[in-house]
């Protein structure tokens, strides 16, 4: 049970119906709907409803996940499957509930999908793939010393490129928050399963 009650779009004001347009009418409300943004009474679902207790942050955090999820050059198997290691990294039944059919259009297959859940290795046959779970892995992992030392950056500059280490170190960070954030305001799976986008 949410902590925070569900805002109906007839309570909402100007801010907040602002943020609530730019999430139903934006990019996520595009393309294939694999989960529901909104549920049959049009209240926000997932971690968006708690977006609108603070909408100007709210704003800019929905902005950042839609140019994670639409402005980047990460491919979608490897996108989706860094928001599976960071839903298993935080036991987040919601971003797996969210993503695992958005996994599974990119690409991933039932194996890669039951390894990532279980956080174990999907053994990716394509190297890139390979080096970017590990570094999605490490990064959405408590700190230990020496875990991100020289040697590990420049592995995983090497195998992947700077520019898609700071696109992959943004998605695992924002995914972590939202992880974060459902579990502060308990927000649980929606009661009726439809379709739609999460990010």
């Amino acid at each position: 049970m949410s902590r925070l009650p569900l805002l109906g779009p007839d309570e909402l004001n100007a801010e907040q119906r602002a943020l609530y347009e730019a999430i139903t009418g934006g990019p996520r409300s595009t393309g294939p709907q694999l989960f529901a943004l909104t549920d049959p009474g049009g209240r926000l679902n997932g971690p968006f409803n708690a977006m609108l207790f603070s909408p100007r942050l709210g704003q800019a955090l929905q902005a950042l996940g839609s140019a994670i999820r639409y402005a980047t050059e990460l491919p979608p198997r490897v996108g989706e499957m860094a928001v599976l290691v960071v839903a298993t990294a935080w036991d987040c039944d919601f971003e797996r509930y969210a993503h695992e059919p958005l996994a599974r259009a990119a690409g991933l297959t039932e194996p890669e999908i039951r390894a990532l859940r279980e956080g174990a290795d999907p053994r990716f046959p394509d190297p890139a793939e390979r080096a970017a779970w590990s570094a999605a892995r490490t990064l959405a992992a408590p700190a230990a010393p020496g875990v991100l030392d020289e040697s590990w950056y420049a592995a995983a500059r090497d195998a992947l490129g700077e520019r898609t280490l700071f696109d992959l170190s943004t998605l695992v960070g924002y995914y972590a928050t939202l992880a974060l954030q459902l579990r502060l305001f308990g927000v649980g799976l929606p009661a009726a399963r439809h379709v739609g986008g999460l990010g």
